[in-house]
């Protein structure tokens, strides 16, 4: 059984090689880019290998887009069924054996030494730092194309004061403050929590791409003389 953690909750999707399995990531990947949310991670790569090969496109659209892309940050190219079963039989039988070589090998590569699937905890390291540079730079590129998508969600945060004589208007000086590529604040209000103490509740517009909602929420907790916690009240795609 495949489980990971989202925001401190424990979320189980079952064993991913089953039919069950993979609906339950397709209806989760309705709502999120990655495992883990918006962000890649490890939990990619290990729900990549419980799933093993591309499903099929028609019964799980969303898990199907997700497989390629983590393939597409691997560098590797995905064959389904027995057409990669027939083209590896093909190439075995057409490769003729190498005459002895007396010249000195060619020196590997990092790259070709690298097993982007190992277990081993120090390439597992190593090819989760080359995922992202591989996904910063694909970014990067669509950007500077102008083919970046332009995804948006809007969110609603509840941030909670650090006790009851905290100035709210200064709360939300602080969290306006904020200033990321992809990010738009928008309405806010103070809603009623008890015993006189209300909380900021203020929505914003995100690029899905760029900006990442945990760390949004990492930068407003930053200001730990006004504020106790952010909690995520609403998030809707557009």
């Amino acid at each position: 059984f495949f489980c990971f953690f989202l925001r401190s909750k424990e979320m189980t999707l079952g064993n991913l090689s089953t039919g069950e399995g993979l609906a339950n990531l397709n209806n989760y990947l309705q709502d999120y880019s990655y495992i883990a949310g918006y962000l890649f991670s490890h939990d990619d790569v290990v729900a990549f290998k419980s799933v093993g090969s591309e499903p099929d496109s028609k019964s799980y659209p969303h898990v199907a887009r997700w497989f390629r892309h983590i393939a597409a940050l691997n560098g590797e190219e995905q064959a389904s069924g027995d057409n990669a079963e027939n083209a590896e039989n093909v190439e075995a039988e057409n490769v003729e054996p190498e005459a002895p070589s007396t010249s000195e090998a060619p020196k590997e590569t990092a790259d070709d030494d690298l097993d982007l699937f190992a277990d081993d905890d120090d390439v597992e390291d190593e090819r989760s730092r080359l995922i992202e540079e591989r996904a910063a730079a694909e970014m990067e590129k669509k950007r500077a194309s102008g083919k970046l998508l332009q995804a948006k969600s809007m969110v609603v945060l509840d941030v909670k004061p650090l006790d009851d004589e905290t100035d709210m208007a200064e709360v939300e000086r602080l969290v306006r403050e904020i200033e990321l590529e992809g990010l738009e604040w928008k309405a806010s209000k103070l809603v009623d929590v008890c015993y006189g103490i209300k909380k900021l509740q203020i929505s914003c517009v995100v690029l899905d791409e760029i900006v990442s909602i945990d760390d949004l929420v990492e930068k407003i907790q930053e200001n730990e003389d006004h504020v106790q916690s952010v909690d995520i009240a609403a998030f809707n795609k557009l």
